[in-house]
């Protein structure tokens, strides 16, 4: 469960915060959708990344949950997912997930991840404890950070103008403890959050794997 936030730099005039302490109290976080009977899509590990082949289960996770992209390629669409996406969804038995033709279990899956990529356990920590808030979360890439961050109940994938459509709340980082940052990372990362109206997280897993987000912002003399 996660920890209350705490700001590290607060000098910013009109700036309130009252939302971000109520949504990362110490309150227990929204209780996960009910496990379903049988996996409702199946997907394959592909270097890093999961991808499910079938359009109709691809739109049921899309759609309806809000998990991974859709890609369009010469021949063939398919619905690609990150192992974030993968691993909590294989936790809560909504995917089964093939390697070389083999069922992998959520800890066979797990440890392939980890091998993969040497950050996934501290980030897939914060990704599950946000999933578990009810905020939708997508990748953070573009934006120099792990995750971008919807509020509850919007739709990511919302089509229009651009007003129209529901922007990131914010971006987050996840970093595990005693992690070192240079000035110039730390300044990027609040830069590019500030540049999409977004407020910059940075989500902080302690050895006993619970998580403190720091609100990080920019000073203005």
């Amino acid at each position: 469960m996660g920890k209350k936030k705490e700001n590290i730099q607060d000098f910013d005039e009109g700036v309130d915060d009252a939302d971000v302490d109520e949504e990362f109290s110490d309150e227990p976080a929204k209780e996960p959708e009910q496990r379903p009977k049988a996996p409702i899509a199946a997907g394959n590990f592909l270097e890093n990344k999961v991808v499910v082949w079938d359009k109709e289960q691809g739109n049921k996770l899309y759609t309806e949950k809000f998990f991974g992209k859709w890609i369009e390629e010469e021949k063939t669409s398919y619905l690609q997912l990150s192992l974030e996406e993968a691993m909590i969804l294989i936790e809560r038995g909504f995917l089964d997930i093939k390697h070389n033709s083999k069922k992998l279990s959520s800890g066979d899956f797990y440890n392939i991840c980890t091998t993969v990529d040497r950050e996934f356990p501290h980030k897939f920590t914060v990704y599950r404890d946000l999933r578990n808030r009810g905020f939708i979360v997508k990748s953070g890439f573009k934006f120099g950070t792990h995750f971008r961050v919807y509020d509850r109940c919007v739709n990511p994938y919302k089509v229009g103008e651009k007003d129209m459509k529901d922007h990131t709340k914010y971006n987050v980082h996840a970093v595990p403890e005693n992690h070192t940052m240079s000035y110039q990372e730390w300044s990027r990362y609040v830069r590019l959050s500030q540049n999409i109206r977004a407020r910059a997280l940075l989500a902080v897993v302690d050895e006993e794997n619970d998580v403190t987000y720091y609100n990080i912002k920019r000073t203005r003399p």
